[in-house]
């Protein structure tokens, strides 16, 4: 491990958000991981109205919900499905957006400013209604959820990596690598690209908790998976379109208490890698 990696990780160990942040992602991950192992789970039959509304018990540790649902197996595979479109989208956004900054930075002209008014063009909007226009075009699922929240996430990516290969650019060893005749490919993803994914990694870190909202919003808006997939979003819409959310609170309670969770938890570990990897502390 070069000197540089090993402060980087003694740093985020130091970092009390880090750890934190660290923790409860890697709780939140394996419980998604194993959630078909540890409690299969079949949520189109999964249904007791004999045991609608009933609060946190013994039995049902967080209660049910309208249709008698457990509602700890529609929070865990809720949160397994709120991951994975954050997870996806981001990593949807964060390549695309990379690819188009790494364009726009280094070759400039014409280029750069057409993708810099698309930028502008993104950005104009705000996230939530671009993304609710996104869906409302292709139609409400998992997929569509995913693609666009993963649009809203590509303007952020390409401002970063733009701005952080024109400061690249005009150093020494780039020019120098210019100067023996370097092609731009090899400049581009053996020197710049490099240089700019601690940044990069931060903002994808941060982005995941704003996705998780995003995607959650689509879901209470009945603009992300449909049922009977389980999602947070939807389990809050559901208890509000019920009538359940003030004579039976849990039903909005630990979805609520998850989406929050989640967001907190990816920007506490945010903020422990920009510590972590912020090269102005590497000393």
């Amino acid at each position: 491990m070069k000197p540089f990696q090993q402060k980087a990780v003694k740093r985020f160990w130091q970092s009390t958000s880090g750890k934190i942040g660290f923790v409860i992602t890697c709780a939140m991950v394996l419980m998604a991981l194993l959630a078909p192992i540890l409690n299969p789970y079949e949520p189109s039959t999964d249904r007791n109205y004999t045991a609608r509304l009933q609060p946190p018990s013994l039995e049902y540790w967080f209660g049910t919900d309208g249709l008698g649902r457990d509602l700890l197996n529609l929070v865990w595979y809720g949160l397994r499905t709120s991951l994975f479109i954050s997870l996806v989208s981001v990593g949807l956004g964060l390549i695309i957006g990379m690819i188009l900054g790494l364009v726009a930075g280094y070759f400039r002209g014409w280029l750069s400013t057409t993708i810099g008014w698309l930028t502008d063009i993104l950005l104009a909007f705000p996230s939530i209604l671009l993304a609710i226009a996104l869906v409302t075009v292709i139609g409400p699922s998992i997929s569509s959820a995913m693609i666009a929240v993963g649009v809203v996430q590509i303007p952020i990516f390409i401002r970063l990596t733009r701005s952080m290969v024109l400061s690249l650019r005009e150093l020494e060893f780039i020019e120098s690598a210019i100067a023996i005749g370097a092609t731009p490919g090899r400049i581009i993803f053996r020197h710049i690209l490099p240089s700019s994914l601690s940044p990069l990694v931060v903002q994808a870190t941060l982005s995941i908790g704003t996705a998780t909202l995003e995607s959650a919003g689509l879901g209470f808006l009945g603009l992300g998976p449909q049922p009977p997939t389980p999602e947070l979003g939807t389990m809050l819409s559901d208890a509000f379109k019920g009538g359940y959310s003030l004579s039976s609170p849990w039903t909005i309670l630990f979805p609520g208490l998850l989406i929050t969770l989640s967001v907190l938890a990816f920007n506490l570990l945010g903020d422990g890698l920009r510590d972590a990897l912020d090269p102005r502390i590497s000393s």
